[in-house]
């Protein structure tokens, strides 16, 4: 531990988690690559951000230290760590900003992981191995313009026809969209209206990346996407986890989502608190640094206690992951994950943005700019209450698992 250049707050938390998880030599080292990756991630990300470009050195970076491979197990090229190992590593890689972490984790923690959970051996060996080194990258495509909550509201449909499958309609908001080499995507059936998942390679006829979605409030330098399917042909041995159970797959997979966002979202206040500070011990107003100022000491401790109320609900829900992997039929630790994950996630979510708020006003007319680092951190932390599921709908999922599947406001 001591070998490992990480800020001191996230070391301490791994110490005060090793009471709970005892961390191997093999997790710590792919705790060290996570920390060198993101001192490697901050010149090019910043750049990126100023330019509102997709940060296109992110896959060569991910490569270099194997972020790809955290996930996944060891039988399938992956580093075979726990899902706790994979949160820190989402914290720290998060602490400029969610651009990257949603980058690797559409690609890794839901797509490789959908794969490696509901694929056959052909597409574990077509798909998943090659995404492991970074020799493509994924895409999960469920978002529509007109259904994103409630996914069985999708327009995009599929066809049989023979030995194959032919998909039409559109995905929007899709993150990697435009540099995806292969796009999960779902598709209800025509006529009965159950829904499958598709592996759907970008080179296919009729794949079209109709529009890369660059006017975002933030994250710029993540890729977002408008696709379109015009009579794109997919093989049957294409069909992910079988046919009509693209639903299961998709609200299993937002699991890993919404714990790869709360994660980020830590990395977020993590970040705010780090650059809050070193601004109130160098700015000096009123002839002293601004950090003997009681009323900015009281957004520095603000911001000090969201880190510790975002950390241990993420955290824990990543330490009960673990038992949930080990049985993903088990009703009871599905339910139990669907809740931890959406109390992980609304909670790291609405306290990152908090969290950047009050560093922006400790920055003061600075922080209300792209070249403060709190104003990047601003910017991308308000999609964190959106996507993977906004902050209404995880209360919902919350509030049902208090009062039981008979209060349910949706299905």
């Amino acid at each position: 531990m001591a070998d490992l250049e990480m800020e001191k707050l996230l070391l301490q938390a791994i110490e005060d988690l090793s009471h709970l998880h005892k961390f191997t030599d093999e997790e710590m080292g792919v705790l060290e690559k996570a920390d060198k990756a993101a001192d490697a991630l901050v010149e090019p990300e910043y750049e990126h951000y100023l330019k509102r470009e997709v940060n296109k050195e992110a896959p060569k970076i991910a490569r270099k230290y194997g972020l790809f491979k955290i996930p996944i197990k060891r039988e399938y090229g992956g580093f075979g760590v726990s899902p706790l190992v994979g949160v820190l590593a989402k914290e720290r890689l998060s602490q400029t900003g969610l651009g990257f972490g949603s980058f690797l984790s559409v690609h890794s923690y839901m797509c490789s992981a959908a794969v490696q959970n509901w694929g056959d051996d052909a597409q574990k060996e077509r798909y998943l191995e090659p995404a492991v080194e970074g020799k493509f990258i994924f895409a999960f495509g469920l978002t529509e313009p007109e259904a994103g909550s409630d996914p069985q509201s999708m327009k995009t449909t599929y066809k049989k026809e023979g030995n194959r499958f032919i998909i039409n309609g559109s995905k929007y908001l899709i993150t990697n969209g435009g540099i995806a080499g292969c796009v999960i995507v779902f598709a209800k059936a025509k006529g009965s209206g159950e829904i499958t998942a598709f592996l759907v390679d970008s080179k296919s006829d009729g794949f079209n990346v109709a529009m890369h979605l660059s006017e975002k409030v933030g994250l710029f330098t993540s890729d977002t996407a408008m696709l379109e399917f015009d009579g794109v042909e997919v093989p049957k041995e294409n069909v992910l986890g079988g046919v009509g159970n693209g639903l299961h797959i998709a609200y299993a997979t937002l699991v890993n989502g919404r714990m790869g966002v709360a994660s980020s979202c830590v990395g977020i206040i993590d970040g705010a608190l780090n650059a809050v500070a070193s601004r109130a011990k160098e700015r000096i107003q009123f002839g002293k640094p601004i950090g003997k100022h009681q009323l900015v000491q009281r957004h520095v401790a603000i911001i000090r206690q969201n880190l510790e109320m975002a950390r241990w609900p993420t955290y824990f829900a990543a330490i009960r992951k673990e038992a949930y992997e080990k049985d993903m039929k088990n009703k009871d630790l599905i339910r139990e994950m669907d809740m931890r994950s959406s109390l992980a996630k609304k909670i790291a979510s609405g306290l990152a943005f908090d969290s950047a708020d009050h560093a922006m006003q400790v920055f003061g007319g600075f922080g209300y700019s792209l070249l403060s680092p709190v104003g990047q951190l601003f910017c991308d932390s308000r999609v964190a209450r959106i996507y993977e599921g906004t902050d209404e709908i995880q209360e919902l999922k919350i509030a049902a698992s208090v009062l039981g599947d008979d209060f349910r406001a949706f299905e």
